[in-house]
Order: C-alpha cells, then structure tokens, then sequence
C-alpha cells in the first residue's frame, strides 16, 4: 500500500464537517474518514484540520495515482478548494439570507466524491421524510456496498452492482416498487456509460448534467428535474443549480412570500424567488435552508385588518359610571 499526503491552505474560513448520515463518510475523532473504489482500485481516504488556516488529507491505495485521485475527490466533496469571497461579497447585506451569510461563513455545499452516490441519495430521496431515505440507503449500503474489514468503513455499491440487482431487493430495503425500478435503469445508464456522469462534472448544462446525461436520465420515469437538479449541486458541484421542486423551498418561499404559515409557492414562483442570485442559486439556498432553522430568516409579519375609520365630525361619548366607591 501507498500513502500520500497533501496539505491545503484553504482559500476562504473552512471548518471541516461530520460524517454523512448514511454512515459512508464517519468522523472518527479529529478525523473525517471516507473507503471509496476507484476503477478497480481501493482507496481509504482520512481528512484532519489542525489549524484554521490548514487542512491534511492522506490516502491509503496500491497506487500512488488512485491514492491522489482518492483525495482529489475527497477534496471536492468537502468543498475545501472553494473559493467563496465573490458570494459573501455580493449577500452578506442581502434582505433575505444576509443575517444567515454574516452568521456561518463556513457553511459549503456537502457534496459526494461520487456523482453516482448523489443520484442515489436523490432517488431514495423522493417523495418520502429524510429519516426514512436514510434507512434505506444505510440498508442498501450494507446488503450491496463493498466493505473494508480492517477499517471497518463501507463504499456505496457500485453502478453495475445495482444495474443487474432485481427491482424486487430494492423494494426489500424500503424503496417504493416505482422508484426501485427507475434506480435499476438509472443504474443501467450509468454502468454502461450512456449517462456518463464522471465526464459531467463541472460540465455546463442547464439541468446540472452534460446534456446527454441529461437527457438519458430524464427519460426514465420517476426521474424529473428535482432529482437531476440534486445530482447537480450535490454530485457535480454545480452552485448555479437550485432544487426549485424541493418541499422545503416550497413551503419557505410560499411564506416568505405571503406571511401565511401554511401558504405553499409553484416551482415557478421558487426558480423566480433564486433568479437573483444567479451563479449561486444553490449556496443560496442551502443559506436559506440553514438560516431559517435558526431563526435567522424570518416571514412578514401578518396583521390583522384594522377596523374602518369613522367619518369626521365632533364625537360625543357618554361620561364614564361612577365607582360603587365614590
């Protein structure tokens, strides 16, 4: 085995995070730890910050080239290369999450070293609470990923593990007959190369994919642009990407907009409400989200309507009762 180790400076106030909810990446003391299989090749990842200003990552593989492929991902996924002046420059003072953005400037987008994993979290994800895509990703993750005994760490299962899986085991872990069909022929696109999502990352397209992963992905029922939207600003780091679909961004704009606590917005209303923030639709929203857990962003206050004014003119009222003790 070889180990490589790079230090980073970071470039804006970096502080690295936790381990994902779905137990693949774990913090395990002062270190971030991550097993990932990269063409073949296993590489076992551990990040540690020891100062502010300076963070470490050191990769465990059989060669030095997929040891320094593993932190280059791991660095993408912590977002520690990010240089993030130009969005606190431009909405530290803004009306809605400028309290939130002066609050936490560390906050990032937590992304995955793999874009697959990020289709795969967004497709468990859909229409159902984050408590129980989680369990059923934690149970695809056990009966289908690839384990490291002596860590003890766990890699999601590869495309191709997924792709020639029955859609009735995946409905065994929880996942919606509908959905588990559509992450079989998701799994299809991916392990064959006709949605090439490593050769997306970074690529400009309007859904957040190269446009022909765009197009293969979209064309399987189940999956709408929620979901490769998810895949964009999670797996392919595309800030510019907004989940206008997403139910929190609903039920936020819908009541930051009207003051109503029940009041819902239209994907239109919530693309509308992120337009002004243009290149960083998706660190925006993830302020939003963020803030408004805190406190930090607030609705209009609703007032009652006020009685009607009286007409002019001289008032006469009638003299107030005496007390039984005058």
């Amino acid at each position: 085995m070889i180990e490589l180790r790079v230090e980073v400076a970071p470039p804006w106030p970096f502080r690295l995070g936790g381990g994902s909810a779905d137990g693949l990446a774990r913090r395990r003391g002062p270190a971030l730890q991550r097993l990932l299989h990269l063409r073949g090749e296993r590489v076992l990842v551990g990040v540690v910050q020891p100062a502010r200003d300076r963070v470490l990552f050191a990769a465990r593989a059989g060669s030095e080239s997929a040891a320094a492929e593993g932190i280059a991902r791991m660095r993408f996924a912590t977002g520690v290369d990010d240089d993030l002046r130009p969005f606190h420059d431009a909405f530290r003072g803004d009306p809605v999450i400028g309290r939130a953005v002066r609050s936490h400037p560390h906050l990032r987008v937590r992304r995955r070293p793999v874009p697959w994993e990020a289709l795969v979290a967004a497709i468990t994800e859909q229409l159902i609470e984050f408590e129980r895509a989680v369990a059923i990703q934690r149970r695809l993750i056990a009966a289908m990923g690839l384990r490291c005994a002596a860590s003890g760490l766990r890699d999601a299962p590869p495309p191709a593990a997924v792709a020639g899986a029955a859609p009735a085991r995946l409905t065994s872990f929880d996942l919606a007959p509908r959905r588990a069909l559509a992450l079989c022929r998701a799994a299809r696109e991916v392990a064959s190369g006709r949605a090439d999502l490593e050769a997306a990352v970074g690529a400009p397209a309007a859904a957040g994919l190269a446009e022909a992963a765009a197009r293969r992905l979209l064309a399987i029922p189940e999956i709408g642009s929620w979901t490769v939207e998810m895949l964009a600003l999670h797996g392919l780091g595309r800030h510019d990407v907004i989940a206008a679909g997403d139910l929190g961004y609903i039920k936020m704009v819908g009541r930051l907009r009207s003051g109503r606590p029940q009041a819902r917005a239209e994907i239109a209303d919530v693309r509308a409400f992120f337009e002004p923030y243009g290149a960083w639709k998706g660190l925006a929203g993830e302020y939003m989200r963020w803030g408004w857990q805190r406190g930090l962003i607030s609705p209009p206050a609703r007032t009652r309507p006020g009685r009607a004014p009286r007409p002019g003119g001289t008032r006469w009222s009638a003299p107030a009762p005496r007390s039984a003790a005058a």
